[in-house]
């Protein structure tokens, strides 16, 4: 055993036992990755070693050596096809984490050009396989995976099965002799009916697009290739000869699209730091918009003369930069697979697993939809999973890392109850995909789900009452019973009935009860009174809030009716043709079928909630207890000067909630809708207005402020198209 602080030729043993271990650690890693097509570590794991790599070498120089994985460029090739030595060799890319190191790339750039290399060409980085191809005197001669960088697989046959890739150039100045080099990819879209398929056919799913476009190229017969969606984009050449040579990057991608070649759309030439980093912000907002994988941007100095000035080192280009996005995808066990019920009584299954951070939060559980999702996704019990979660949309388990597998992993089965009720299970009709507990008035879990759903904000906007709250009215431990037992007791409440409560805490995402680290025991709270025995600041609250809660608009009360397909869209169209709840409960099929926005479908759906006798019952009491059930007589219709016109409404505007924002629109003729798209005329955005402004932005809608809105009414839309910010698209 060496002593601590030992040295060997001046490097802490430390550092060369670490050093040893991270190139033990990034080889298997890259072997497992290129050439198997089975990656057994998430790319965030694999930049974090080859980051500490990095790191070591600075601080010890000796340890760079030709031999370190550093210094290479992907992995060896693999021993199932003919190898080929690449007319040039085909680099890597360095990585940036941050803006920081795209400033540093560019200074760096700067300095070796002995000025400014600009302009700069920003281009998405697809999640592909790298490939080159070959073209002699205008035909495909050739098709090359990178393997080590100087020698690939020849994959030829396969190649030529791939829509969009010609087999002759087309043109009459094309060179004698060009090798283009490009990515071959999936598109998200086809990735998950591919794995469905595999599953289907008992085989292994692929982990994600990347390793399905890499593990489908490698096919030993063309022909299984042919079947499956690959695709190409062109990004760079590595020779060309017998042609005049094109004088910058950007040049190359017209010429080569004149050749037919596949080449996206999705770039552009800047002249700066500031434009580039604009360029990678738009894509880290929009990362999921193009039909690919993507996982971050790549940026390059667009002149060819500077990129040869700039040259290269042993493995990557100096005129060329990735900018990384944040992982989306990491790897993690997948303990078990449980169940949780919803406000309309659809049994869904989540898997439960150990917490790992992505994409900026930590995760522990996520949906996984219903039994066929779980079959489709060919996950096991035990499995290490790939999971992915894309900013703020919902985690998701993408698959399981087959590879890993060891023999103790157990299949998924259906619950044939409801976990909260026992309620037998069955489908609402033949061919759902959900199960559903059909005991809507009695289960505990619904009840509880619509509960909290009713005091959304999108509803009635009840503050005191969150999903605690629904819980403990709903959910209280014995001997207490449920103070609400369905929506009807809701207006009913006083604050004699809620100081007794006490109830288990239960987790939003699947309503199961959460457990107390400390203890091991289920979190119980006593959220309605004080050490006391007094009412606490939460009943008082939540007391509050019912009686203001009584003056919502009918919008909002049949919004928290829970009546499948009315969302607020829905429910403010019947609100202001129909004006009460008493003219919606009488209203037949074709009359509510009339309402624009509603629909045969719809209309059966509402009516026939409505013959619902403990519905009825809900309705009643609620009015019973003061709640309005009819809005104001519309108002008059004045001038029409916003007919034809549709708009959006979002954020926080001074003096109006969205309804009443809403109301000023359609009362001069204006149509509003929920989403942006390119037949919006304005876009109306208060404070805090989020996605959908953004959306606008890239569709190029006039956007207007709280000021412009007011011109809107008072001026007529000429005036306010004036008033407006006009996005480029």
């Amino acid at each position: 055993m060496s002593e601590p602080g030992a040295e060997v030729e001046g490097v802490p043993v430390a550092a060369l036992k670490r050093h040893a271990e991270l190139s033990d650690l990034v080889e298997d890693a890259r072997w497992r990755y290129y050439v198997l097509d089975q990656p057994t570590v998430s790319d965030a794991q694999f930049d974090e070693w080859f980051r500490e790599l990095l790191a070591l070498e600075e601080a010890h120089p000796s340890l760079q050596t030709p031999k370190s994985p550093t210094q290479k460029v992907g992995a060896p090739v693999s021993g199932d096809f003919a190898k080929v030595q690449h007319l040039n060799r085909m680099e890597s890319l360095d990585n940036a984490f941050n803006a920081d190191d795209m400033l540093a790339w560019m200074q760096r750039a700067e300095r070796l050009a002995e000025g400014d290399p600009g302009p700069y060409l920003c281009e998405l980085k697809i999640d592909g396989l790298a490939i080159a191809l070959v073209y002699r005197d205008g035909k495909l001669e050739r098709g090359a995976t990178r393997g080590d960088g100087r020698t690939g697989d020849d994959v030829t046959a396969n190649v030529r099965t791939i829509k969009g890739i010609p087999h002759r150039l087309k043109g009459d100045d094309v060179p004698s002799l060009v090798e283009v080099r490009g990515e071959v990819y999936i598109p998200v879209e086809d990735f998950q009916k591919l794995n469905e398929q595999l599953v289907e056919q008992g085989k292994p799913p692929f982990a994600n697009p990347r390793n399905s476009a890499a593990g489908t190229l490698r096919q030993k017969d063309p022909r299984i290739t042919a079947q499956r969606p690959l695709r190409m984009l062109v990004h760079g050449i590595g020779v060309w000869e017998g042609a005049a040579e094109p004088r910058a990057q950007s040049e190359v991608y017209d010429r080569l699209r004149e050749f037919g070649l596949p080449v996206s759309d999705l770039y552009r030439v800047v002249p700066g730091l500031d434009e580039v980093n604009e360029f990678i912000e738009h894509y880290r907002v929009h990362r999921h918009d193009p039909p690919y994988e993507i996982d971050g941007v790549v940026v390059k100095v667009d002149d060819f003369r500077t990129q040869r000035e700039l040259g290269s080192t042993s493995r990557a280009p100096r005129w060329a930069m990735a900018y990384k996005y944040p992982p989306e995808e990491v790897n993690t066990k997948l303990r078990d697979i449980q169940v949780g019920v919803g406000r309309t009584g659809r049994v869904t299954p989540f898997g439960v697993m150990e917490p790992v951070s992505v994409s900026g939060s930590t995760v522990e559980r996520a949906t996984l939809h219903n039994a066929a999702i779980v079959k489709k996704k060919g996950v096991l019990i035990g499995d290490t999973v790939v999971l992915r979660k894309a900013g703020d949309v919902i985690p998701e388990i993408v698959g399981p890392v087959v590879p890993l597998r060891d023999g103790s992993e157990r299949e998924f089965v259906m619950p044939t109850h409801c976990p909260e009720c026992g309620t037998l299970l069955a489908y609402e009709k033949e061919g759902d995909a959900d199960l559903r507990c059909p005991n809507a008035r009695g289960c505990p879990a619904q009840i509880r789900e619509r509960l909290f759903f009713a005091a959304g904000r999108r509803a009635l906007d009840i503050d005191g009452l969150g999903y605690v709250a629904a819980t403990a009215l709903s959910q209280p431990l014995p001997p207490q019973e449920p103070v609400v037992r369905t929506e009807a007791d809701l207006f009913d409440l006083t604050l004699d009935r809620l100081i007794p409560i006490r109830s288990v805490v239960r987790d939003q995402e699947t309503g199961l009860p959460k457990i107390d680290p400390k203890t091991g025991q289920e979190k119980v709270v006593t959220f309605f009174s004080n050490i006391n025995g007094e009412p606490s600041q939460n009943a008082l609250r939540l007391m509050e809030e019912l009686e203001r809660a009584k003056q919502s608009s009918l919008a909002q009360v049949l919004v928290a009716l829970s009546i499948r397909h009315i969302g607020p869209p829905t429910a403010r169209a019947l609100a202001d043709a129909m004006r009460s709840i008493d003219a919606i409960m009488n209203a037949s099929e074709e009359e509510l079928a009339a309402v624009e926005g509603i629909g045969p479908r719809v209309a059966a759906t509402i009516k026939e909630w409505f013959e619902v006798d403990w519905h009825r019952e809900i309705i009643e009491r609620w009015r019973a207890a003061g709640v309005r059930m009819e809005d104001e007589p519309a108002p008059e219709k004045g001038p029409q000067t916003l007919e034809g016109l549709t708009f959006v409404v979002t954020g926080t505007l001074e003096g109006y909630t969205r309804d009443t924002a809403a109301d000023e629109l359609t009362r001069r003729g204006g149509k509003v809708s929920s989403s942006v798209s390119k037949k919006t005329s304005f876009l109306i955005a208060g404070e805090n207005a989020g996605s959908k402004y953004d959306k606008a932005v890239d569709l190029g809608v006039p956007i207007l402020d709280g000021a412009g809105f007011e011109v809107l009414l008072k001026d007529g839309p000429e005036a306010a198209a004036e008033a407006a910010t006009k996005p480029e698209s």
